[in-house]
């Protein structure tokens, strides 16, 4: 017999919910300033088209149920997954791109199994996943932190990149966007590169990729902060950055020649953000304390195989879906027993 997840308790009240989510909202900030300052305003677009996009699609769906649209809107849930995704975009993403992922994600993956509290995936990294198969040239440009330094992209650059498709200064796309740090790494030691050799890429930085590891920090920063308001508890975002630290430094003691240190993969893509916003949601992650822990290692673990041998350089969203699917057996076999019993 399966707990009840926790997050039943806030769907009692509309404000429970709200405040919940508002403060998940809150935390984000810090990340996207991070991300603003080192990617440009792209991402503040995003943001605002995937949240339109996810009022106008959970109106059209309580339309269609006869429910309280200012109730399911009221709650909050719906903007946390457009902002979720939003972030983990492109920054220069076509505008396309993010209705559509934004679209699934409440649609299909939120509302299609019975709305709010009945999702048993992660709506945002389920979008996100649609995106990146779908559509993966769209899905990798990035402008590198160290070009933008020297050439920053204006409001109206972006907005024309956003909605035309049109690079800033009438350069080609192949000319300003590069890949991402983990795509380097990975790009590298198929050529037969060391870790070395890869340092010497203006896109690595001090610990983890240039710029990203602001934003892991960022990201840091706010899951503290949701653990101490208790909107979230330690046990899963410890697990994971717990799991992927664990994996790759023991993979880097072995061949530090073909492995970076652990520390990059903990502030280089979506893993701070993965670790405390969505590892954690309260609905598709494990419940009991002991299925919190084994589910977030299990995370960190999949997040380095992943990145080191599957087809995809990140892998937290794939990660995250895969466990998402074993949270429940997890929370069957991880009731606490009361007389030899499980509860």
């Amino acid at each position: 017999m399966t707990s009840t997840p926790p997050f039943s308790q806030y769907l009692q009240t509309e404000t429970s919910v709200s405040t919940v989510m508002l403060r998940v909202i809150l935390a984000l900030i810090p990340g996207i300033a991070a991300l603003v300052w080192f990617f440009g305003p792209g991402v503040l677009f995003n943001a605002a088209i995937a949240s339109i996009t996810a009022v106008a699609a959970e109106t059209l769906v309580m339309r269609l149920r006869r429910r309280s649209v200012m109730a399911c809107l009221g709650d909050l849930s719906g903007l946390v997954t457009a902002l979720l995704l939003a972030v983990a975009l492109p920054p220069v993403a076509p505008w396309w791109i993010t209705v559509i992922g934004t679209g699934f994600a409440i649609l299909m993956v939120k509302h299609l199994f019975g709305g709010i509290g009945q999702n048993p995936f992660n709506p945002a990294m389920a979008g996100y996943v649609l995106l990146l198969v779908s559509f993966p040239r769209e899905m990798t440009t990035w402008l590198p932190p160290h070009l933008l330094a020297e050439h920053p992209l204006g409001v109206l650059d972006t907005l024309r990149a956003i909605f035309t498709g049109a690079p800033p200064g009438g350069l080609q796309w192949d000319a300003i966007t590069m890949a991402t740090p983990l795509d380097t790494v990975r790009t590298g030691l198929g050529l037969n590169q060391t870790i070395e050799e890869i340092r010497t890429n203006p896109l690595w930085g001090d610990f983890g990729g240039r710029g990203w590891e602001w934003v892991g920090n960022g990201f840091l920063l706010g899951g503290l902060w949701m653990i101490y308001k208790r909107v979230i508890t330690w046990h899963i975002p410890f697990a994971v950055l717990a799991g992927l630290f664990g994996t790759g430094l023991v993979f880097f003691l072995l061949d530090p020649g073909s492995h970076p240190t652990p520390l990059f993969h903990v502030f280089s893509g979506g893993a701070m953000l993965g670790a405390f916003f969505i590892a954690t949601d309260p609905v598709s992650a494990c419940t009991t304390a002991r299925g919190k822990l084994i589910y977030g290692a299990c995370i960190g673990v999949l997040i380095f195989i992943i990145r080191s041998w599957g087809g995809y350089p990140d892998g937290v969203a794939f990660a995250v879906l895969l466990m998402n699917m074993a949270a429940p057996t997890i929370d069957h076999y991880t009731q606490p027993r009361v007389f030899g019993h499980r509860e």
